[in-house]
C-alpha cells in the first residue's frame, strides 16, 4: 500500500506525527507538503493527494487541514476518490468497512495528535466488508462514471 500524505499549515504538526507512525509501521508514503507552518491554501495540497489517488499512483491518501472539511471537499472532486472526514475511531472504522474510503481527512484543530494516530491506525487496518455495502459503493462508482466522462 502506497499512501499519499498532505496538509496545510493547520494540519502540519499532525501530518508530521502521522509520517512518523507510517515510517515506524513500514508503510510506503510520500509527503506532498506543506513542509512548515507558514500559511498556505489547503486546496493545493488536497489536489496533489487526491489526484495521486484518483490516477492510481497511490492506493490511499491522508489529508489534514484545520477542520478536515476543506480537504474532504477538495478530495471528493476527483474521480474514484472516496474521502471520509473522521474525528474518532468509530467513523474511521465505518468509513472503511461500509464505504471503502480511500482518502482520510482529519481536522488538525479538532483532534489532538494521539486521537489522530488512533484514527489513522484503525483506518489503515480496517478492511472493506463488501457484501451489502458493496452494492452501495458500486452506486457511488456509477455516479463517478456519469460525472467524469
Amino acid at each position: 500500500m502506497k499512501i499519499a500524505v498532505g496538509s496545510d499549515h493547520a494540519g502540519y504538526r499532525i501530518k508530521e506525527a502521522i509520517k512518523k507512525y507510517l515510517q515506524n509501521h513500514n508503510y510506503k508514503f510520500y509527503d506532498f507538503g506543506t513542509h512548515d507552518e507558514q500559511p498556505v491554501d489547503y486546496v493545493d495540497f488536497g489536489e496533489f493527494v487526491a489526484k495521486s489517488v484518483s490516477t492510481g499512483n497511490f492506493s490511499r491518501g491522508i489529508l489534514i487541514c484545520g477542520t478536515g472539511i476543506g480537504m474532504s471537499i477538495v478530495a471528493n472532486k476527483f474521480k474514484g476518490v472516496k474521502a471520509a472526514l473522521c474525528h474518532d475511531e468509530f467513523t474511521a472504522k465505518m468509513s472503511r468497512e461500509h464505504n471503502d474510503s480511500n482518502v482520510l481527512t482529519i481536522g488538525g484543530r479538532v483532534v489532538d495528535e494521539e486521537k489522530a494516530l488512533k484514527i489513522v491506525d484503525i483506518w489503515l487496518k480496517t478492511p472493506f466488508l463488501g457484501g451489502r455495502h458493496e452494492r452501495r459503493v458500486d452506486k457511488i462508482s456509477l455516479i463517478d462514471e456519469k460525472n467524469f466522462k
